[in-house]
């Protein structure tokens, strides 16, 4: 078994979640399976054990890596494609990644596109959502406030700014 109970986990969906439960289930006529019973903020779901890691259910990023995301996302923004397709491609293709590392590219890149010109509608639901789970696991990771973690990840991204402009 990869998690125990009691563990924290972020589901790339979802985000921060803990174990609460290890747990044989049968769901709608599938045979029975062992489940990880994992309790976010919003929900409850059910990750089978064989397939966590296809599902991209992971541990909490730890405090002390905290150090190597804040110089990522202080540093300078990559720039994503000009076409709105292919832009859509790679940013949900790094959202299904569910890494730390790539949510924070993800905010800061489009952070930093946002800077030069008004995001479109596509981007700014993308840049939100990012924000969110990286927010959220900042906070759980760093034991702080989610408005703490907001402070911080903000700041981070106006320093890179102004370093990199």
């Amino acid at each position: 078994m990869q998690f125990k109970v009691g563990d924290a986990v972020v589901h790339p969906v979802y985000g921060v979640g803990q174990v609460v439960r290890l747990d044989t289930k049968r769901f709608t006529g599938s045979e029975a399976r062992q489940y990880y019973q994992v309790s976010t903020q919003k929900t409850t779901i059910w990750v089978p054990v064989e397939t966590y890691e296809a599902i991209g259910l992971r541990r909490l990023t730890n405090k002390p890596d905290l150090a190597v995301y804040r110089d990522l996302l202080s540093g300078r923004p990559d720039s994503l494609d000009k076409a709105h397709s292919k832009r859509r491609l790679e940013l949900a293709e790094r959202m299904k990644q569910g890494s730390f590392q790539a949510l924070c590219e993800m905010v800061r890149d489009l952070t930093a596109r946002s800077w030069s010109k008004p995001l479109g509608s596509a981007d700014a639901v993308s840049l939100r959502k990012a924000r969110d789970l990286l927010c959220q696991e900042w906070a759980a990771s760093n034991g702080v406030s989610i408005a703490e973690a907001v402070q911080e990840v903000e700041a981070l991204l106006l320093e890179g700014k102004r370093a990199h402009s």
